[in-house]
């Protein structure tokens, strides 16, 4: 038995330690955002943070500088005007530290709040938005952060403009109207906000409830919309066959123009034409965007490169990998709409046809590898230019078809067992479940070689690092499958440049590679004024169809306010037409590969 004294002494050591546990806990840095839009015509959404706990002489808040799933430096900070900060009464001293930088002179532990507004008037599905009708918001561009504190979670109150009901977002509602919750940073940035009337539809996939937020009030059929959704979903889950979810939200803007989606944890943002359900292929096309980007939630967001999180909000995040993230969520949304019954499997062949041509007839295809072009995303596929076409490739398309010839050697390797959906399960439980991380390059290409029982090591070489023409022939040869290649005939010659009529003058565009416009000395911004003496009123293209390959052309051309003649031979068109056929009898062994690569359920 302890003598009293002893006891009074760990009584009193007891009482301290958990006093100055209390003092500790009540000490903890917490955020809370308040969202604001008073005058939504104006374009501003209005922020106040509310900062607790924060116990260094100042504190410094950052906006990123791009959004993730979008690989552009987009300087959110232009768009944020009158930061100001205080403690109750208290006006703090304020100042600008670098482009995205804010620092808040503050007392230390003291509660304090900062304001500022944000200009939001560009409707994409990168960006932010609100005007009289709707608002809408990526966390990236719109809400501040505190530099030591992206792990900190915070609430969020949405306070809508006058007029509006609904608030749309994947965030976890945390009691009160319109209030919610996240766990970090990233998950505040990663679940954009949609606030008016939109309509709000609803249906189940696999046991998860999902939203469809839609709004521009388009003229669609609610039970196919919901029906099909789900079809769509459904299929997208047996690929991976793990369901991270409890929640999933569509955000869906019907505009004159859409734009396409941008991926989220437990989200996307879709930008559609509002005209697009109204024929077979534009629905078809909407069934496709829904795919892509619903296959994001496991193909980036979970099963992703190791470059691409925890994000660098201030930096481009590089990775070679891109033509698996969007390359291969392209090939996979396309194979997710024919699996689903939304496309035959001749109907999904031409589709992929259509994809080899978009590669082989693009001359960047034998200047710059996928992996290339994926590292280089940030410089130039969002900031293309009129010689884009001849210095790079789509990671996109050159994706969507280094997986279709890669799961068609991976199911022949396995004779019908395995493809490239096993891949992806395993990435999912080896690198997004057991080691809560992103993989390598090389651990991709580990993973492949693991399911498909032999590495392919010289093809990633040769057709994904290198700019080799993909072996097409032999893989499709597996299926049963031939590729046909028309091309244009020997005297059949060709400009090889692009003209855009513009206020009555025909003005060149875009010039091909090693074409005769390219080879002639033709140059972009020319204004053709005559071929061979005829004045020119319309697309010289037209003039020149079926011409010779060989004859001299003399062309009359505007540059810089100079008059310029142009002599040069035409030369003939470069031009390949590819297109996927099935053999006359294939073996028992090319039907189940092809059987396994388009099952018909």
């Amino acid at each position: 038995m302890l003598h009293s004294r002893t006891r009074l002494l760990l009584a009193a050591a007891l009482v301290a330690l958990l006093s100055q546990f209390n003092l500790a806990a009540a000490a903890s840095p917490t955020l809370r955002y308040v969202l604001s839009m008073p005058a939504p015509q104006t374009h501003y959404f209005e922020v106040e943070t509310t900062l607790s706990g924060f116990n260094k002489a100042y504190t410094d808040l950052k906006m990123p500088v791009w959004a993730p799933g979008s690989y552009l430096v987009r300087e959110f900070a232009k768009n944020v005007e009158g930061f100001q900060a205080t403690s109750g009464s208290e006006k703090l001293r304020t100042e600008k530290v670098s482009k995205n930088t804010w620092r808040v002179y503050h007392s230390k532990g003291k509660d304090f709040k900062v304001n500022y507004r944000v200009y939001a008037f560009e409707l994409s599905v990168r960006t932010s938005f609100i005007d009289a009708a709707h608002g809408y918001l990526n966390g990236s561009s719109v809400f501040m952060y505190p530099a030591d504190g992206k792990q900190l979670g915070s609430t969020l109150e949405v306070r809508p403009a006058q007029g509006w009901t609904q608030v749309s977002t994947s965030l976890k509602p945390a009691g009160g109207t319109f209030t919610y919750t996240s766990s970090n940073y990233d998950e505040l940035a990663d679940s954009p906000i949609e606030i008016g009337n939109q309509k709000i539809y609803t249906f189940t996939a696999n046991g998860t409830p999902h939203t469809v937020a839609m709004f521009g009030d388009p003229k669609v059929d609610e039970a196919r919309l919901t029906r099909d959704m789900q079809r769509v979903c459904e299929e997208a889950q047996r690929v991976v066959d793990r369901n991270p979810l409890d929640r999933y939200v569509f955000i869906v803007h019907n505009i004159d123009r859409g734009t396409g989606g941008l991926e989220h944890l437990f989200s996307t943002t879709l930008s559609v034409s509002r005209n697009a359900y109204s024929s077979e292929a534009g629905w078809k096309g909407f069934l496709g965007l829904v795919a892509h980007e619903y296959f994001h939630l496991w193909n980036v967001k979970r099963i992703r490169p190791i470059a691409l999180g925890p994000f660098d909000y201030d930096n481009e995040n590089y990775t070679h990998m891109l033509w698996v993230s969007e390359g291969g969520t392209e090939y996979f949304s396309n194979l997710i709409v024919q699996r689903a019954g939304f496309l035959t499997p001749d109907e999904y062949l031409g589709d992929l046809s259509n994809g080899i041509n978009r590669v082989e007839n693009t001359p960047g295809n034998k200047q710059q590898s996928a992996a290339e072009s994926s590292y280089d995303a940030w410089i130039k596929y969002y900031r293309p230019n009129e010689n884009s076409a001849n210095t790079g490739i789509s990671y996109y398309d050159k994706g969507e078809v280094i997986g279709a010839v890669l799961d068609l050697m991976v199911i022949n390797e396995t004779k019908g067992q395995k493809r490239l959906d096993d891949v992806m399960r395993y990435l999912y439980d080896q690198y997004y479940k057991k080691l809560g991380r992103g993989f390598t390059d090389e651990e991709y290409q580990d993973a492949v070689a693991k399911v498909a029982g032999r590495r392919f090591d010289d093809f990633f070489r040769r057709y994904v690092y290198g700019t080799e023409t993909l072996p097409y022939e032999t893989a499709l040869g597996y299926a049963g499958l031939k590729l046909s290649v028309a091309t244009a005939a020997a005297t059949d010659a060709a400009l090889g440049a692009s003209i855009s009529p513009a206020g009555g003058k025909q003005t060149v565009s875009s010039v091909l590679r090693d074409g005769s416009a390219w080879q002639g000395g033709l140059s972009v911004g020319d204004e053709i004024l005559a071929v061979d003496g005829v004045r020119v009123t319309d697309d010289p293209n037209k003039l020149l169809a079926g011409r010779a390959a060989g004859s001299q052309v003399k062309m009359l051309v505007n540059r810089d306010g100079q008059i310029k003649e142009l002599n040069f031979p035409l030369l003939a068109s470069s031009a390949r037409r590819y297109r996927i056929e099935r053999q006359a009898n294939p073996t028992a062994e090319q039907q189940t590969v092809f059987n396994k690569w388009l099952p018909v359920r």
